[in-house]
């Protein structure tokens, strides 16, 4: 387990307000930064620091009753959101499901390495924050829900800390068909410093993004 991993785990177990853990995050990180600079190696500073559930209990004991009040805030709004987002884009969902579904090499209006290419895409604009260019290669449906505030709503039910992408993984892809609609669906799992995360995303016969889902 590296710092950053310790620090995460122990951050994930203190029940206080959102803006309060990344201060205790910086806080933690800090201290042991300092520690390793001064020549004591990581194994030796986290085992006198004490186990997670041990670090974690003690900032839990000093935490206030609004930061708890806040912390159920939170925990309740990063359940709900999972179920707005999936709500909201029900319809990529259904276009997964359903059985009309066929080989993307089958299609007689996609090809597979050009929606390959554009999910990756679509993954690197998400990751950049370029909302512009999503919102402006994306049906009308879509555009709302392609800003910053929505995308950090999704980014935090996840988790708050995703670090830097490392690598993309295997791309899976089908055709959908549905009342006279065609699709390119694909899903691919993104691995990043502290997650992985699965996309879903869809793309209509212009190659303009009609879906979003990520878990």
């Amino acid at each position: 387990m590296n710092a950053n991993q310790y620090v995460n785990a122990v951050i994930k177990k203190i029940k206080c307000s959102g803006k309060k853990k990344k201060e205790i995050k910086k806080q933690l990180l800090t201290d042991i930064n300092m520690r390793r600079e001064q020549g004591e190696g990581l194994e030796e500073i986290l085992s006198h620091m004490g186990s997670v559930q041990e670090i974690a209990d003690s900032f839990n004991e000093d935490i206030s009753p609004q930061e708890h009040k806040a912390y159920r805030r939170d925990k309740a709004l990063k359940i709900a959101i999972p179920i707005v987002v999936a709500l909201v884009l029900l319809a990529a969902a259904i276009y997964w499901m359903l059985p009309k579904g066929r080989d993307i090499g089958q299609s007689k209006y996609f090809e597979k390495a050009e929606v390959e290419a554009a999910m990756i895409e679509t993954v690197e604009r998400l990751d950049a924050g370029d909302y512009e260019s999503l919102q402006a290669d994306a049906i009308p449906q879509m555009k709302q829900f392609l800003n910053e505030e929505e995308m950090a709503k999704v980014r935090g039910s996840i988790s708050d800390d995703w670090g830097e992408r490392e690598q993309f993984g295997a791309v899976y892809l089908a055709e959908i068909i549905q009342a006279n609609q065609c699709l390119a669906v694909g899903e691919i799992t993104v691995t990043y410093e502290n997650v992985s995360v699965t996309y879903r995303l869809s793309y209509d016969k212009e190659m303009r993004l009609a879906g979003l889902y990520v878990r």
